[in-house]
């Protein structure tokens, strides 16, 4: 059996489980088979992450050394930033638009979420100056705080740099540019080891997920839940893939059949950065990206496209202005795309990172930050999704981007 097909087992099981649990809350059974799970799940989380570092760095450096060798560094960036800009774009209107057609928030009563935003603390607050500010203070820092803080972005600018530097140094750095490579081979060959532990620790994920999440929630806020992951599912199954039926060449039956480990996991861990090690392994071994094109794209497109998140954080905002009664302009609706994307980024060091730029969406239009309070019962459930979503995006703009980056052959 593939490792493919025994994770998608494992995930069906996983959720037929979890509501199997569901019939035994506060039970012995309940609590040892959660504990046992727990255990199981952070094994495979844990090793995901200790890889997750050493392998951006050696594969940032890898790809960037192989490309700008080959003259197509400046070629695959812009490629890289003009798909991702692409797809970020084509979320936000398709988030802000059916927000719009479904009038999402219309008609429910403020009142009985007033609670709860009265309640709620929120987090320090940034204005879109000081978020750039943070951004790039928390960015452009000690490389060897960066590896012990796990800050992804840092590492991977550190890393466009050694690679760059490898390459202007020529013969002087070829013993580096070896060692590098190897690195980078011991790190996929540990990230085989891990995946063989893939399939026990999605069920133990999915069995966690499904039966300690209060699905019941969903019923005050089942319209808005309803159409963000409806509208988050359509960006993932029709207009991505369409995308790279297009411009990649690719079916995307193919597509799917080769990233579903990386997927399942994503949803699974609702951790972009946790899937990473697996999607790089699916978009070279199954999808045919060559290793210094997934070793460039695949860790920025990390940070850097999330659609899934603007798409969420745009009809988010939305929603909580039909909720105050408030009708947003034309204006005010593209200050909130442009700050969706903004947002999208990401921002390293930040506490609470996601509460805080959600909460610069809202400000962006005036809306009261303590509003996220709103969006807290469900958040978890929707950020599942939505981390599918990012993941495809990114494996999706590597295979567009190593086609379109590719020397023409000489026959």
């Amino acid at each position: 059996m593939s490792l493919n097909t025994q994770i998608l087992i494992a995930a069906i099981l996983g959720v037929a489980f979890g509501f199997l649990l569901n019939l035994f809350p506060h039970t012995a059974f309940f609590d040892f088979s959660l504990y046992g799970l727990g255990l199981a799940s952070s094994i495979f989380i844990g090793l995901l992450k200790m890889l997750l570092i050493p392998l951006i760095f050696s594969s940032i450096v890898v790809g960037v050394s192989n490309l700008q060798a080959g003259g197509q560094l400046g070629r695959v960036w812009k490629i890289t930033l003009l798909c991702c800009v692409t797809t970020t774009t084509l979320a936000l209107i398709l988030g802000i638009g059916c927000a719009h057609l479904f009038d999402v928030g219309k008609g429910v009563d403020i009142v009985m979420f007033q609670d709860a935003m009265n309640s709620h603390q929120t987090p320090d607050t940034l204005t879109p100056s000081s978020f750039f500010s943070n951004f790039i203070q928390n960015t452009l820092i000690n490389p060897f705080k960066a590896f012990a803080e796990g800050n992804v972005l840092a590492v991977v600018v550190f890393a466009l740099l050694i690679g760059v530097a490898l390459v202007k140094g020529g013969e002087n750095f070829r013993s580096v540019r070896k060692l590098s490579l190897q690195f980078f081979d011991i790190m996929m060959m540990m990230i085989g080891w891990v995946m063989k532990l893939a399939p026990i620790g999605i069920f133990a994920l999915l069995v966690k997920l499904i039966s300690t999440e209060d699905i019941s929630v969903l019923s005050r806020l089942a319209e808005f839940a309803a159409v963000v992951t409806g509208t988050t599912i359509f960006h993932g199954a029709v207009v991505l893939p369409l995308l790279l039926w297009i411009f990649g060449k690719m079916s995307p039956i193919t597509f799917f059949r080769g990233t579903r480990a990386a997927l399942i996991t994503a949803f699974a861990t609702s951790s972009s950065s946790a899937t990473m090690p697996l999607s790089m392994k699916c978009a070279q071994e199954n999808l045919k990206v060559r290793p210094q094109t997934a070793g460039f794209v695949i860790p920025l497109g990390t940070q850097l496209n999330m659609d899934g998140t603007a798409l969420y954080e745009a009809a988010a905002a939305l929603f909580i202005a039909n909720l105050m009664g408030l009708d947003l302009s034309l204006g005010q609706q593209l200050i909130v795309c442009a700050t969706a994307m903004i947002a999208s980024l990401g921002a390293p060091g930040i506490p609470s990172a996601g509460m805080v730029t959600m909460i610069m969406v809202l400000q962006s239009v005036g809306l009261p930050a303590e509003a996220i309070a709103i969006l807290l019962p469900i958040d978890r459930l929707l950020d599942t999704v939505r981390t599918v979503v990012n993941v495809q995006g990114d494996m999706m703009i590597s295979v567009v981007v190593d086609r379109y980056s590719r020397e023409p052959q000489v026959d």
